[in-house]
């Protein structure tokens, strides 16, 4: 039976017997063929093994997307752990990342400088080998046994919980493992890779979305693991970490507690920095940064308030209003507005401002108007001797932002959702996911964007953060964790509705298929338990800070 293929921005192919999608991308002259991980056949995301025996649309998935790298990370995680399994019988576990690099633990015990070599040793030779990656398709019911005889309950019991019949599972040489979308058909596509052992655990690192051709500089923080390890014992003495459990609380009526619990954590660490605050009489200045969508306005709202329980009065200026006109904003590599960049901000008027309010004069803070892109009237502002100020903002650490303040009277607090719930054992939710659910949401109602122009955004925000925020994380004072167990669950019923009405023909479609894989491991918790004090608030709308 014969069938035709149509690709974007390419002929259309002619068959008259099944191909492979790999054995189609051969017959092209796709320009980025050395950077192809997989592909979309009808808008679901396949991998190159996938046949096609139909009229059917292709687009190919590179590692210079989002999806892409997406892709190639949960390849190399699956090398990782079948290939520790197979050579050193070692379960391990995915705990979190840092510096664009995965760390895993083994629960029986740490893992030595030989354990670790033995496993680089064979991703290399599954690499050489161009060792198959198997999609099939099983029953529930072999899949949930097949997980429990690989010892991965987490996995059998998200299974039960979704009761997806049948199950897509991959096979690599004999060890099976379940993701929210596809991997790589081969591990010859993915030979960029570092193992590094550290503190009994082992970094996995590859290539990232700015960096797509070579690994990412591998380096470590003793903060940010400090602060890592503190919230993962947190969950999982709560028994949190996988999404499996979250699950069993909604299914036994405790979703409330899981709210109230989570909000009191972070109850909790925000008076631990106003206790630190306090105790340096100097600072005048708090600096509130974080990369988008990550609670940086209700953060600071609530340290104010928290700060007025130790006698402290604060006032805080949204850097966001002093953005430059839509007109002089710069210009990203793809030719698009910047938003991200410092050169956004009117870092003089900033800089400024400050030093007025510091010494006690008064200023006209602007008000910066996102749907016509222009800065407008605002409001007068005059701080008393005794009250500090805040300013909040993805640049509020970097130093051109506040550069004619002496450092002794500054303080710094970097904001994120910087680690979470797992799926599972081997898939996270990651921090950049986390960022863009909100986002999309909050942009839809507030902004006026739509999910679809959210989305083709995002990639040009990912890398601005890269450049423009991350690197300044190490200058904090302080790390606040915004993470909340409990908000995918919650962020669902806004999302989904979202996602679908991405048009299959958008660019961004096969973005907004990825992200409701993820949600489809989510249970649904309703909103109407959100305090209305929660920095979750800040983005499904009900805050008593708007």
């Amino acid at each position: 039976m014969g069938f035709e293929v149509c690709f974007k921005e390419m002929p259309i192919i002619k068959s008259s017997f099944p191909l492979t999608a790999r054995e189609l991308l051969a017959k092209t002259n796709f320009p980025k063929k050395d950077q192809v991980v997989a592909c979309r056949v009808n808008n679901a995301q396949r991998p190159l093994s996938w046949v096609v025996d139909m009229d059917s649309s292709i687009d190919f998935i590179t590692t210079d997307s989002i999806e892409g790298i997406e892709v190639y990370t949960r390849t190399l995680m699956f090398m990782l752990t079948s290939a520790a399994s197979r050579i050193c019988g070692i379960r391990l576990r995915l705990a979190q990342s840092m510096n664009y690099s995965y760390y895993y633990e083994n629960p029986d015990g740490p893992i030595t400088e030989e354990q670790c070599k033995a496993i680089a040793a064979e991703m290399r030779r599954m690499v050489s080998a161009g060792t198959p990656f198997i999609r099939e398709e099983v029953s529930i019911d072999k899949a949930r046994a097949i997980m429990e005889s690989q010892g991965y309950g987490d996995k059998e019991a998200l299974l039960r919980w979704l009761g997806t019949d049948p199950v897509v599972l991959y096979r690599c040489e004999g060890i099976y493992d379940t993701f929210a979308s596809a991997i790589a058909d081969t591990a010859a596509i993915v030979p960029t890779f570092d193992l590094h052992l550290y503190k009994g655990g082992i970094f996995l690192s590859g290539p990232t979305l700015t960096h797509p051709a070579r690994t990412f500089e591998f380096k470590t923080s003793a903060k940010t693991l400090k602060l890592f390890q503190s919230y993962s014992k947190w969950l999982e003495d709560l028994d949190l970490r996988t999404m499996d459990k979250i699950h069993e609380l909604v299914a036994q009526g405790r979703a409330r507690d899981l709210l109230m619990v989570c909000e009191a954590l972070h109850t909790k660490v925000l008076g631990e920095v106003c206790n630190n605050i306090e105790s340096r009489p100097d600072v005048r200045l708090l600096c509130l940064a974080g990369p988008s969508s990550s609670g940086k306005t209700t953060s600071s709202r609530r340290l104010r308030v928290q700060l007025l329980t130790s006698g402290i009065r604060s006032v805080t200026i949204e850097l966001d209003n002093y953005f430059v006109d839509r007109d002089k904003t710069p210009l990203d590599a793809d030719g698009k507005l910047d938003f991200e960049a410092l050169e956004a901000l009117d870092t003089d008027l900033i800089n400024e401002h400050l030093i007025a309010l510091i010494e006690g004069k008064q200023i006209e803070v602007p008000k910066f108007d996102f749907i016509t892109g222009k800065r407008t009237k605002g409001y007068n502002l005059r701080i008393a001797p005794n009250e500090i100020l805040v300013i909040e903002g993805i640049h509020g650490l970097n130093e051109k932002v506040t550069e004619q303040v002496p450092q002794e009277r500054k303080y710094g607090i970097f904001i994120c959702p910087l680690t979470g719930t797992n799926i599972d054992m081997h898939n996270r939710i990651g921090t950049t996911d986390t960022r863009l659910f909100r986002r999309m949401v909050r942009d839809y109602r507030t902004r006026g964007h739509s999910p679809e122009a959210t989305l083709l955004r995002w990639p040009s925000v990912v890398r601005g953060s890269h450049r423009h925020i991350f690197p300044y994380q190490e200058k904090a004072d302080t790390l606040f964790n915004t993470a909340l167990a409990y908000e995918l669950p919650v962020i669902k019923g806004y999302a989904v509705p979202l996602l679908k009405s991405v048009p299959e023909k958008s660019e961004a479609f096969g973005e907004a298929q990825r992200l409701l894989s993820i949600l489809d491991a989510v249970p649904i918790i309703p909103s109407d338990d959100v305090p209305n004090t929660s920095i979750f608030r800040e983005f499904i709308g009900g805050s008593c800070f708007e």
